[in-house]
């Protein structure tokens, strides 16, 4: 028995870059920053660049800290509350900001996001579908 799906966006990624990359927008109290992140279903957070944060107006190290681990080494995060917006589609998610001015990425994990989507995705032709998890 097929499954049927249905989804509110569709978007179309460069096939050519390295991963799959998305506009997204973080806000908080009326301030917002926007940027392109990498989606990536093997992290388990939302991590971003340091001056997001900074964008925002929050004190990094004010957040949740949490020490990111990776195959070759760790890294220090601050977690703090904001709306999340992509693709035309938003959700509040407790995201992470890199304490060190030299993380450069920005990701898209699998708690903050993922886990707020209903997600398809055709890698041969470059689509993105998407829809809010419960619609």
């Amino acid at each position: 028995m097929a499954d049927n799906l249905e989804f509110e966006k569709s978007f179309e990624y460069n096939t050519t870059e390295s991963g799959i990359v998305i506009p997204i927008g973080l806000s908080l109290l009326g301030v917002s920053t926007r940027f392109d992140a990498k989606i990536d279903t093997g992290s388990q957070f939302c991590i971003f660049r340091r001056k997001h944060a900074e964008l925002l107006g929050l004190d990094v190290e004010t957040g949740m800290p949490l020490r990111m681990m990776t195959a070759t080494g760790h890294f220090d995060t601050f977690g703090h509350t904001v709306d999340l917006t992509f693709l035309g589609l938003m959700t509040t998610s407790t995201v992470y900001f890199a304490a060190e001015d030299s993380f450069y990425l920005n990701i898209l994990g699998r708690q903050g996001w993922l886990d707020r989507v209903k997600l398809g995705l055709i890698d041969y032709e470059g689509k993105l579908l998407l829809s809010s998890y419960g619609e």
